[in-house]
């Protein structure tokens, strides 16, 4: 397998970046299940922590956290240039729904991240957001500031300099004082383990980047000498705690305990992946936290194959196989995997170089470029088996009897996991991936017959096998398949085999505008989940979709980066509202454009409005309208031309670039609105072109560019 390589970047960049990714991940999973625990209760109940414990805790392995959506959300703000801390501080305004994604909502006082948030909200941009001056000492110096920092710091590959700029003003927008400098010594680790795995430079290096006289400087030098002195961890555990302990703090989960013992575990680890997770997950404290910015920085400094090796010979990647979910108010990233978050985090990268985007396969969802990856697939069936093979650039070698499945998922895969979710404080917010109307292209080489599938959720949430046309044995086929209508919502693709035999799935991916329509299913409440709730609350009542908010703009989000040229249709009843409407080529909570029902004052209108973090109003006609009243409304989008319709006379029409791709949604301002139907079609003439691989003038080519920005339409004009 080639390793794409890119100029003033390291050889082998691309690599670690997946090894960071998945270190994080492996580590997240492994210490969440006993976050918090002691040392003294984990060795009593559990023992060394060897591999992965949830099952003895009977705990799910994949969980929504918020070490790993904070990590792969926040840089993603990231645009011509390194921000500010009053960028990031709009972009947590923008990606955060309150009290459902990223971020423990434990109050003001009580949680920092919360409380910077209500800062922001009010007003109060970053830094001053997150400072001790207006938090206080203690709120201001939790853990959080760095365990996001993983991502800014696989964007700066050997450049120090910017790792610590970027960590620094994404911390500062809610922390201050030593946590901020243990977040810049660590991503200041990552940066340079790029071009340098020797642990006592990188060490070297952090502590250059911190003050001389902070607690973060004495507790690394005081960890160093403890470990020079002594090979015995368990030891040097003791004196951390006993001069850097929890009673020594105060807050829930400070910076300084657990900082330790990550610069303990790392030291004492000696370069081994395995022993790195024992003993940072069985030094006890904040776990999740401690294993997973650990794990990323011992996979930047020992790749992939350091990873791969295991002392208990467990193998640490194949109950992962991938899978990660990142919810936010994007619906776009709710499901994930660690292949799709390191072209991510690739692309953001080359973006600062002013180089083009890296785009495997031609930019395919699913390309298995990277080494090992599976990308979610999973099997089903007796005997089958899925194994990742270098040949092809990287392809699945699919094994199995007739009626295998080989499939990975595209929105929440079973209700169990979305109710488990909802009840464990953070809910897994997700919109399918691929929706009716769409194509589906995958090159596959089989032995066998097969077929392309796809699973919906159907009647009372039933899940519906879908299969697509028959593939004969023989040479490489590239092979293509419209969605069906009503196939929806989706939550799973993949490749069925229809006889004995070996298949191997080269890539596989989806584009083009869908044609679906919204309205309430008989049974079942998959349907409603399939949306993003940014709205104080979104229920079915007489009409399939009521949506109240108390206070501000409340926003209910479907879709995804890859919609582009499309309308949307939907009728809209306002009850008692301010505004009220649909929006298109949504990319959060607070950049979209919006045909909004509004009342100001005496004056009744219909507004297309377009909102990027602030609101600009593009157009405006007087239009009475009463609570009660039922309109159809209509919003249309083609390249630079937005139009307002209401049933079929066009009422507002305007040019405006500021977004060129994005989700639907329907939108309340203060009081209640009820909707019935919603459709999505495309407004090209004929269908949609979805041969990206090979025509390189396709806007949807650029899929895994542009989602990793503010705005998409900055890289395609």
């Amino acid at each position: 397998m080639v390793q794409p390589h890119f100029d003033s970047f390291p050889h082998d960049y691309v690599n670690r970046v997946y090894a960071g990714v998945l270190g994080k991940v492996i580590g997240v999973y492994l210490g969440r299940p006993f976050e918090g625990w002691t040392y003294e209760r984990i060795q009593q109940q559990l023992g060394d922590i060897e591999y992965y414990v949830h099952d003895k805790l009977g705990m799910p392995l994949l969980v929504t956290d918020d070490d790993i959506s904070g990590t792969f959300t926040f840089p993603r703000v990231l645009g011509d240039a390194p921000p500010t801390a009053a960028d990031v501080g709009k972009g947590w305004l923008n990606y955060l729904i309150e009290d459902r994604t990223i971020l423990w909502w434990g109050g003001l006082g009580n949680s920092t991240e919360h409380t910077a948030y209500l800062r922001l909200k009010q007003g109060i941009d970053a830094p001053r957001s997150g400072s001790a001056a207006l938090n206080g000492k203690v709120v201001s110096e939790q853990i959080g500031a760095q365990i996001f920092i993983d991502g800014w710091a696989m964007v700066a590959p050997g450049d120090p300099d910017q790792a610590a700029y970027l960590a620094e003003q994404a911390a500062r927008v809610s922390h201050d004082g030593e946590a901020v400098y243990g977040a810049v010594a660590w991503a200041v680790m990552e940066s340079q383990a790029f071009v340098d795995q020797d642990t006592d430079r990188l060490l070297d290096l952090a502590v250059r980047y911190v003050p001389g006289d902070s607690v973060i400087r004495k507790l690394i030098d005081d960890v160093r000498s403890w470990h020079a002195q002594s090979p015995d961890w368990r030891g040097n555990r003791e004196l951390l705690a006993a001069h850097y302990g929890y009673d020594k703090y105060g807050g829930n989960c400070h910076m300084v305990p657990n900082h330790g013992l990550m610069v303990l575990s790392l030291l004492h680890a000696e370069d081994d992946f395995s022993q790195a997770m024992k003993i940072v997950n069985t030094s006890g404290w904040d776990t999740d936290c401690n294993s997973g910015n650990l794990g990323c920085l011992m996979g930047i400094k020992l790749g992939i194959d350091g990873i791969n090796k295991s002392a208990t010979g467990e193998d640490w990647r194949a109950p992962v196989a991938d899978r990660i979910y990142v919810p936010t108010a994007d619906p776009n990233w709710g499901i994930s995997d660690c292949a799709r978050e390191t072209v991510s985090l690739v692309n953001s990268a080359l973006l600062l170089k002013g180089k083009s985007p890296w785009r495997p396969k031609g930019g395919a969802e699913f390309h298995f470029q990277l080494p090992g990856s599976v990308q979610g697939f999973t099997t089903t069936g007796e005997g089958a088996s899925i194994r990742h093979t270098v040949d092809h650039d990287g392809a699945l070698l699919l094994a199995g009897p007739a009626d295998s499945q080989f499939g990975s998922p595209v929105f929440t895969p079973t209700k169990d996991i979305a109710k488990m979710f909802e009840k464990a404080g953070y809910a897994l917010l997700a919109s399918p991936r691929i929706h009716p109307g769409q194509t589906i292209e995958a090159e596959i080489s089989t032995d066998t017959t097969c077929c392309l599938y796809l699973k919906y959720y159907g009647h009372g949430d039933e899940p519906t096998f879908v299969a697509g046309p028959a593939i004969g044995s023989g040479q490489t086929q590239r092979v293509s398949w419209e969605i069906p209508k009503d196939c929806h919502p989706i939550f799973e693709v993949g490749v069925a085999h229809l006889g004995d035999g070996h298949s191997a799935l080269h890539w596989l991916t989806w584009a083009g505008e869908p044609k679906i329509d919204f309205s309430r299913p008989s049974k079942g409440s998959m349907w409603r989940r399939a949306w993003i709730n940014g709205a104080d609350e979104f229920l079915s009542w007489w009409e399939a979709h009521r949506i109240i908010q108390n206070q501000g703009r409340g926003l209910v989000i479907q879709g995804n980066h890859g919609w582009r040229d499309y309308e949307v249709t939907a009728d809209v009843t306002p009850h008692l509202a301010n505004a009220a409407g649909i929006a298109g080529r949504v990319q959060g909570m607070r950049r979209y454009y919006g045909l909004l029902l509004s009342k100001r004052g005496e004056r009744s209108s219909l507004d297309l409005v377009c909102v990027n973090h602030a609101e600009r109003v593009l157009a405006s006609v007087d239009y009475a309208w009463e609570f009660g009243e039922t309109h159809d409304l209509k919003l249309a989008f083609s390249g630079d031309s937005i139009q307002g319709y209401i049933g079929d006379a066009l009422m507002l029409e305007e040019a405006d670039s500021t977004l060129t791709c994005g989700s639907i949604a329907l939108v309340v301002e203060e009081g209640r609105s009820g909707t019935n139907t919603v459709r999505v079609n495309p407004t090209r003439h004929g269908r949609p072109d979805t041969g990206h691989r090979l025509k390189q003038d396709n806007p949807h080519i650029l899929i895994h560019f542009f989602i990793i920005l503010p705005s998409c339409g900055n890289i395609l004009r």
